[in-house]
């Protein structure tokens, strides 16, 4: 495999996200931290073929110096909400290599769990996934609900 430089290797990634959006495949959207205004990273909704099989995918791709922060699941948890809340499938899946602990980690929070190992792309991965009647269930389980004193009688 040969590389080239940063810029020419960044603009072939841009090219691609811009590619998926033009074939209605999704693409990443940039992470932008708050505070800093600086990029930190990539997420998003991919339509990918798994197995023969037409797949949503949460993929998600962080800078190393903001592993571990809790953007990632961030992100993700967003994704997944805004693909149940508008329907966009009944069910999605994060496509993660084997050694990728961190990446597990993250689509745990996010509620998926392993269904299953395959070959994607020559690489044995792990693909997660959630249905949308589990994010129902979890989602509502974590609404909480105020409750308000009543006021002293007179």
């Amino acid at each position: 495999m040969t590389f080239q430089s940063p810029e020419v290797e960044c603009q072939q990634w841009y090219d691609k996200q811009f590619d998926r959006y033009d074939q209605d495949k999704g693409g990443m959207n940039a992470l932008i931290e708050k505070s800093s205004g600086n990029l930190i990273g990539h997420c998003g909704l991919l339509v990918q073929n798994v197995d023969n099989r037409v797949e949503l995918e949460i993929g998600y791709s962080l800078l190393p110096a903001f592993w571990n922060t809790g953007f990632a699941s961030e992100a993700a948890v967003k994704c997944r909400d805004v693909a149940f809340d508008r329907e966009y499938s009944s069910s999605l899946i994060s496509i993660i290599s084997l050694t990728n602990t961190p990446s597990a980690r993250v689509a745990e929070k996010n509620g998926m769990a392993i269904e299953k190992q395959t070959v994607y792309y020559d690489n044995v991965v792990n693909i997660f996934r959630i249905t949308i009647d589990h994010w129902k269930s979890i989602t509502a389980s974590s609404i909480k609900t105020e409750t308000v004193a009543p006021k002293d009688l007179e």
